[in-house]
């Protein structure tokens, strides 16, 4: 299979834009000591606490946890990989990103409609989520597979991640950066990154609501709390 990989890996371009990371979240966040201190003055006295306790950074914004930090790092970190399209969560850590909004929300409604149904033997009942959209600064060289599915079909399987395994496993023995691809799921296109080193400047971008209607079988998707900004068929993403 390598001379394959590598006759199909043959193009790279220079990416140095933003890529959007859609990650689960709360749109408010929560006080965690709330039920722990009894006043305001106990709760403020904890906070610092525990600040005193984070271990220093010279750049908190990207590796600090509980901060924008984990946008990039937690995926790397090899207690966290998980098996995708590009990682078998044995070899390597793969952050997943795309070049707009609407491709992250079609990729992210897939996998948590996956969850919710393996999760509960039957939902009857609308089932809310909330996410949190940030561009991060990607500066790399990265393997183009954009158009390459007529050739191998596989890189778009919404069933079977063998393939496309083998070929992260393979470009991450190259040493390579990273690849593009098209999605999957729409006609968007996703980025696959095996360096946290080629990612940076964490911002924040926008929050989402999901609101899945077990009796439309749809999940609303709002921007604005109450106001559908797309809806979205599960069962179209399979």
């Amino acid at each position: 299979m390598g001379a394959d990989l590598a006759a199909l890996c043959g193009r790279a371009v220079a990416h140095d834009d933003d890529l959007v990371r859609n990650i689960r979240s709360i749109r408010i966040s929560q006080d965690l000591y709330d039920d722990l201190a009894q006043s305001p003055q106990d709760r403020r006295i904890a906070v610092t606490a525990e600040a005193r306790l984070r271990i220093p950074s010279p750049q908190p914004a990207v590796t600090r946890p509980f901060d924008h930090g984990t946008v990039i790092t937690w995926s790397f970190e090899s207690a966290h990989w998980q098996e995708s399209r590009y990682g078998d969560a044995r070899h390597h850590g793969v952050w997943y990103g795309s070049l707009d909004v609407r491709t992250t929300v079609f990729e992210t409604v897939y996998h948590w409609h996956r969850f919710l149904m393996d999760s509960f033997a039957g939902v009857d009942q609308e089932v809310i989520g909330e996410r949190r959209v940030l561009d991060v600064r990607c500066n790399a060289m990265l393997v183009d597979l954009r158009g390459c599915e007529g050739q191998a079909p596989q890189l778009v399987s919404r069933t079977s991640y063998a393939f496309t395994q083998a070929l992260g496993r393979y470009l991450v023995e190259q040493q390579q950066n990273g690849l593009l691809a098209t999605s999957a799921r729409c006609r968007g296109v996703n980025a696959a990154i095996f360096s946290a080193a080629r990612l940076s400047n964490v911002r924040d971008r926008m929050y989402l609501t999901y609101r899945y209607q077990p009796a439309s079988k749809r999940v609303k998707v709002e921007r604005t709390p109450g106001r559908t900004w797309f809806s979205i068929a599960p069962a179209d993403l399979y």
